[in-house]
């Protein structure tokens, strides 16, 4: 195999598309949200390319058992009165600095071929604390296009995310920019610690505002409660924790 790979499994015309990565990341928000979209949408989507990279961990996943190797799935989904998606999934990144600047512009690369002009990437910013409310950041290749993102309910912070934004979800943008490409990275936040369902469903609400697709949440909503669950008992014994710590009393000894 060479260091990159794409197989054309089929051509699908789209209506003014727009490039939707959800590639795993802080939370698994974009795997979370890219996926949900393509289950709800199935009925309108086309398997079209297969990614192939030596950038990829060496290995191969599994269902029933029948094993594939690792890549990035690229999705045609039709939208009736809307505009029409293609969507990066798969279940890695790259491992290295030249694989992610490669695959990069590989997926820009199949943009171009489907006519794509604006991108969305989808993302997770941590918190590094457990959160209520689920706010989504945004970021941007041009300042014109943060009206919009303002007025379906992006948060554009000063000096947020800190440290920028690293990976597939930066190099879109920062490449994209380089290449024409409006390109957009909505970030749900998210504790970090854990799969976030939550923040997944806060990121697909505002694209699908932006973009004019109408999917249902139930699935989605089922694992965020069983999530809750988990944050529940994590909170317990926090708590329990706390209860424990020995006060300046108790660390006193007496003899």
């Amino acid at each position: 195999m060479d260091e990159l790979d794409v197989d054309e499994v089929a051509d699908v015309p789209l209506d003014d598309p727009v490039l939707v990565e959800g590639l795993p990341g802080v939370g698994h928000v974009g795997t979370l949200a890219a996926e949900h979209l393509l289950e709800e949408l199935d009925d309108r989507s086309t398997l079209v390319r297969r990614i192939y990279s030596r950038a990829f961990p060496p290995q191969v996943s599994v269902e029933d058992g029948v094993a594939s190797l690792t890549h990035t799935a690229v999705h045609a989904v039709e939208v009736p009165d809307g505009r029409d998606l293609l969507v990066f999934t798969g279940d890695h990144q790259a491992q290295h600095n030249e694989g992610h600047y490669a695959l990069a512009d590989a997926y820009l690369d199949v943009a171009e071929t489907f006519g794509v002009e604006e991108c969305y990437a989808l993302g997770g910013v941590p918190t590094g604390e457990l959160i209520e409310e689920y706010a989504v950041l945004g970021a941007v290749t041009d300042e014109s296009m943060i009206d919009e993102l303002e007025a379906a309910g992006v948060a554009f912070r000063e000096d947020e995310p800190a440290g920028g934004i690293v990976g597939i979800s930066g190099l879109l943008l920062g490449l994209g920019q380089r290449r024409g490409f409006d390109a957009t990275c909505l970030m749900g936040e998210t504790s970090g610690y854990l799969v976030d369902p939550k923040s997944a469903r806060a990121v697909l609400a505002v694209l699908e505002e932006l973009v004019g697709f109408d999917v249902e949440y139930d699935s989605l909503d089922e694992r965020a409660e069983e999530m809750e669950e988990v944050i529940g008992q994590i909170r317990e014994m926090e708590s329990q924790q706390a209860m424990d710590v020995p006060s300046d009393e108790d660390l006193r000894y007496i003899g």
